[in-house]
């Protein structure tokens, strides 16, 4: 598909799979959303992508051939953050046939994703709403990943897809809900199957990845580690959980 260019930006980018689209498609389900302004009726929607590492808003914006400015996003004192805003009703209009739509907090579903690309996407999505880093249980290093999502049919569809991707029994969805009031529902992924995450997401040398949380996974790679029962639920059970919610 031929590029086409707008005020320095691809508006085809959404149009069709590839291995960019789909990490920056994981990514703006994570830390993107969609606007609307009734101040703007020909062009009311915006895309917002946000990060606090704004290196890697620069990335995304050059797969965009995008120019727009990043911003330092108002309000926010004391997590800082960064922005890029797209005003393109092609753009926009592209991710919500792909099932990004505006208040998605609250509205998102499952998306399909070809499986050729579902590695890119995953990534894409546990770099903006993902977390892994390595403790000690009993001073024996453990690693932990795991996905957040404020949509219970958003993550349950997607703990399937990667559970049986990655070959691994299906993973327990918990709700957590003291801090906030929308609930967030985790996927929790602990030693082997941490490996397995990393092998899937990291596999094909991405060009898309924040190297703090690859590192992370590197690191592993290097420790040391004594022998350990390798069990795939936490240490401390229920130690940041209130409820689970699907088995």
């Amino acid at each position: 598909m031929n590029t086409v260019l707008k005020k320095n930006l691809n508006q085809n980018f959404f149009k069709e799979w590839t291995e960019k689209m789909s990490y920056v498609l994981g990514f703006i389900m994570a830390d993107g959303c969609i606007t609307v302004s009734k101040e703007r009726p020909n062009r009311p929607f915006t895309l917002n992508i946000t990060s606090a590492d704004k290196k890697h808003l620069y990335k995304i914006r050059k797969v965009l051939n995008s120019k727009h400015k990043i911003s330092k996003k108002t309000g926010e004192e004391k997590n800082v953050a960064f922005q890029i805003q797209i005003r393109n009703q092609i753009i926009v209009n592209d991710l919500m046939k792909l099932g990004i739509f505006p208040r998605k907090t609250s509205h998102l579903n499952p998306i399909i994703v070809p499986e050729k690309y579902f590695p890119d996407f995953v990534r894409g999505f546990f770099d903006g709403d993902g977390s892994v880093y390595i403790y000690k249980v009993n001073k024996v290093p453990q690693i932990k990943a795991n996905f957040v999502s404020s949509s219970l049919s958003f993550i349950v569809d997607f703990n399937q897809n990667l559970c049986e991707k990655l070959n691994i029994p299906l993973k327990s969805i918990h709700k957590e809900t003291s801090r906030r009031k929308t609930p967030l529902y985790y996927v929790d992924f602990y030693i082997e199957d941490c490996e397995k995450l990393a092998e899937f997401i990291y596999g094909n040398n991405p060009i898309l990845f924040l190297p703090r949380k690859r590192k992370v996974f590197e690191k592993w790679k290097s420790i040391k580690r004594r022998d350990y029962l390798k069990q795939n639920y936490p240490s401390k059970i229920g130690w940041h959980l209130n409820q689970k919610i699907v088995a």
